[in-house]
């Protein structure tokens, strides 16, 4: 007799460990690790669990549940993911859970939705209901059924909980919970020949027939022609295609199909981009580029991690070009890692001229659907026609099988980093463990390299290759410094340094393109009382209102909150309160009235909320229908202009005064970046760069385009305070409603880790936003020692943790650990 079948189902919750359920013996055989199946958790909950593995041993503390179904005939996810996801959650300290909620597709997470029915023996006239009660049963009589979220909308509030349970107990309500499937394909309508008209008699008949008809015949004849019949391979013909060509109505359609002609079909079709593009040889590689090819296929035969070196618009995409065309020879996969979704506008672009269809993108504009359809694509292995993801930060949890090739660009950027919600996940790090896993090739590429990369390869643990010219022999920009202490003893106002106006209008006067930086979106950062101070505040976080001229909304950036612009002061209702600093919004305001005749476009996180708002941005600049770009750091990074001949840094002090150990770091990185993008082909661009500070060494360095130096500068500011990359960091959150609860949690658990690991932790302190959506905060920084062993240190941290939300046990509180904070 086969004896019972237990396996381990991971859940999308964030929850540390997998579940034992027991197996029907009927389903035995469809069970393999990789595949989902439905299983109850909790009494009523059902969830699409992933099986981690199988067993024949029953759980000793519980009676293991049946699982109810199964869901896939082959695995949805391979055993490498799983590994990498398990390796995941034990390097950034959170939940094996959280790892599979964060690395699937949301439509390939099916669980069970709560679904209000009316009791069969409820009677109105028997029952007392409140207001907000009889609303519910009103609509439950209208609709029959309701979910949560109808229930949420219709009572305009989401504390319903205690409504719906006094429903029940009224049993005016049952409640059911209905699987819910996300992910729909998309259908369209084909048409076919029927058989009746299998031969060329008929079809001819049928056409003398159709004399009288002269717009069905010449629809029949175009669907012929479409369809492959004169060619003898006949396929089916999508019915607006037909109607396009044909230029006929959908009722001539219908004609044919009520006359037997023509066979309606509901086919599935993909919602993935498969056009056909023309296929260009990449370019020859220049004598420095064919250097620096070789120098890394040298780093990867010694299975090293490459570090490229190259100052910006070197030619780094032609080298990618290479090495992906060698990688796809071996009939291996490359994942392209890119840390903004507007980069890879451009770079697809230029990808799929030189690879076609074997390109597939993957990020969080695209919606669950297509992103689902990308994972299926992947399942196909050997026969998937997507050998090239390209994406941001998710696209690392894409089902690999082959993989052999891993490019990270501009390695650098901070939005790599995955903050909210757990896994915070560092996606460059990551991904340098997943290309481990598959022992495929590893290249960081940026003309910035991180502290942490470039230290790496100072330390000989990755290769070094460096670009130290530009493509086509072209000129670094010049840098200019406007100095705004000066310009505004020599009447400046507004934002506008003369200098830099002043170059704008040079360079629109010869028809080129600018670029604007200033990395805060907004009109202003802040509606402020002239006459007390008072700065209008967020209701729910301690962080003032940023304003929005265009939507006339204060609105704060971290919860969303947002209200109509005050006209009184809140404190002494003072009508004197007036906007206070500039964002983008302003920016674009203010450059208009100076040039009327100019064309301006934003390109920040307010421009670029639907899925091809980048694309429509870029392309317009890309085609000069644009003159000046005004943007955030979008516009910094790795975007390619051949017309622009000036980019202006409009805050350069704002960057430099932020208090991040980083913010060095990132400013120089921001400032060289965003200067990069001036001066193509035969002429130098400029830069000028606006400070109050004009000789502070990060406004030199830019200057003179010296990274050695500025990394040298930076690592002994390191090693003087034990920040990385000497040490590794750790960030503990602690969150609490009540801030005098917050202060024992926090100072609780500050004194135990500063127990064990001494005057290496840092706080609690309260972080520069104190408060949001209601929680107070408090942080606590630990550096770890790199010299000891880093797993058993985070386990240190982990018990603390762990015994202090055991001992105190507040109600609505929260402790996050996040690793590599930065």
């Amino acid at each position: 007799m086969e004896s019972t079948k237990f396996i381990e189902v991971l859940l999308p919750l964030p929850l540390a460990g997998t579940f034992t359920y027991r197996v029907p013996r009927i389903l035995n055989q469809l069970i393999v690790t990789g595949i989902r199946v439905i299983v109850q958790f909790g009494k009523k909950k059902l969830y699409s669990g992933l099986v981690i593995s199988e067993h024949n041993q029953a759980p000793i503390s519980y009676e293991a549940k049946y699982i109810l179904s199964v869901l896939d005939e082959q695995p949805t996810v391979n055993h490498i993911q799983i590994k990498f996801w398990q390796w995941m959650a034990s390097y950034y300290s959170c939940n094996f859970g959280d790892v599979y909620k964060a690395a699937l597709p949301g439509g390939l997470l099916v669980s069970s939705e709560t679904i209000l029915h009316l009791h069969p023996e409820f009677d109105q006239a028997e029952e007392e209901l409140t207001d907000n009660e009889y609303v519910v049963s009103e609509a439950l009589e209208i609709n029959k059924q309701l979910s949560l979220d109808e229930v949420v909308k219709i009572l305009n509030t989401d504390n319903i909980h205690h409504i719906i349970n006094k429903l029940i107990a009224k049993k005016v309500v049952i409640v059911d919970e209905e699987l819910k499937q996300r992910y729909k394909p998309k259908k369209a309508v084909y048409l076919e020949l029927t058989d009746a008209f299998n031969s060329d008699e008929k079809i001819k008949a049928f056409f003398d027939d159709l004399v009288r008809a002269p717009k069905q015949l010449k629809v029949a004849q175009i669907f012929l022609s479409l369809s492959g019949y004169f060619l003898k391979e006949l396929k089916p013909v999508k019915s607006k295609e037909l109607q396009l060509k044909s230029d006929s109505a959908s009722s001539i359609i219908l004609e044919l199909v009520k006359r037997g002609f023509l066979l309606k079909l509901e086919l599935e079709e993909s919602r993935l981009d498969f056009n056909k593009l023309k296929i260009r040889q990449p370019y020859d590689l220049s004598d420095s580029q064919a250097k620096a090819y070789n120098e890394i296929n040298q780093f990867f035969e010694q299975d090293k991690v490459s570090l490229l070196h190259g100052v910006t618009s070197s030619g780094k995409t032609e080298i990618y070009v290479k090495l992906i065309t060698n990688c796809l020879k071996q009939n291996k996969q490359v994942l392209f890692l890119l840390p903004e979704i507007a980069i890879t506008t451009q770079l697809i672009i230029r990808l799929k001229e030189y690879f076609g269809e074997a390109v597939a993108v993957y990020h969080s504009k695209f919606n669950q659907n297509e992103r689902v359809e990308v994972w299926k694509e992947m399942l196909k292995n050997e026969n998937s026609r997507f050998k090239i993801f390209i994406g941001a930060r998710s696209s690392l949890f894409l089902p690999f099988h082959r993989l052999g090739l891993v490019i990270v660009d501009e390695e650098h950027e901070s939005t790599f980093k995955q903050f909210e919600p757990a896994p915070r996940y560092h996606a460059r790090d990551s991904a340098i463990v997943l290309a481990g896993l598959f022992k495929a090739n590893v290249l960081l590429g940026s003309a910035t390299p991180s502290l942490e990369s470039y230290d790496n390869a100072i330390q000989n643990k990755y290769g070094l290759v460096k670009l130290t010219e530009r493509f086509g022999k072209v000129q670094l920009p010049e840098v200019w410094i406007a100095d705004l202490k000066k310009e505004r003893q020599q009447g400046m106002k507004g934002i506008f340094s003369n200098l830099l106006i002043n170059e704008i209008r040079k360079s629109l006067a010869n028809n080129e393109q600018v670029i604007l930086f200033k990395n805060r979106r907004g009109f202003s950062p802040f509606l402020q009382c002239h006459t007390c101070g008072w700065m209008a505040p967020c209701t729910r976080c301690d962080i003032t209102l940023t304003y929005h001229k265009y939507s006339n909304q204060l609105k704060c950036h971290y919860c969303g909150y947002q209200i109509n612009p005050v006209k009184k002061c809140g404190a002494c209702n003072s009508v004197q309160v007036r906007t206070v600093g500039f964002g983008t919004e302003r920016i674009e305001e203010e450059l208009q009235l100076l040039l009327p005749n100019a064309n301006l476009k934003r390109m920040d996180l307010d421009t670029t909320k639907s899925k091809n708002a980048y694309h429509d941005i870029i392309s317009q600049f890309d085609n000069a229908k644009i003159d000046i770009l005004i943007g955030t750091q979008m516009v910094a990074k790795g975007l390619d202009f051949k017309n622009v001949s000036l980019v202006g840094v409009l805050d350069a002090d704002g960057m430099l005064a932020y208090p991040d150990f980083r913010a060095h770091e990132k400013a120089f990185q921001l400032m060289t970046q965003v200067a990069g993008r001036a001066g193509r082909k035969s002429k130098r661009g400029k830069v000028v760069i606006q400070t109050s500070n004009p000789y502070h060494f990060i406004n030199l360095r830019v200057i003179d385009g010296n990274y050695t130096e500025f990394a040298k500068e930076m690592m002994r500011e390191r090693k003087e305070f034990f920040y990385p990359p000497i040490s590794r960091l750790v960030k503990i959150t602690v969150k609490h409603k009540y801030p005098d609860k917050l202060e024992e949690l926090s100072d609780a658990l500050g004194v135990k880790l500063k127990e064990a690991f001494g005057n290496r932790v840092l706080g609690p302190e309260s972080p520069p936003v104190s408060r949001v959506r209601n929680m107070y905060l408090k942080s606590i920084l630990i550096k770890l020692n790199k010299e000891k062993s880093l797993l058993k240190q985070k386990q240190v941290i982990h018990e603390i943790k762990e015994n202090l939300i055991a001992k105190y046990k507040f109600p609505i509180f929260g402790v996050i650990t996040d690793v590599d904070p930065y």
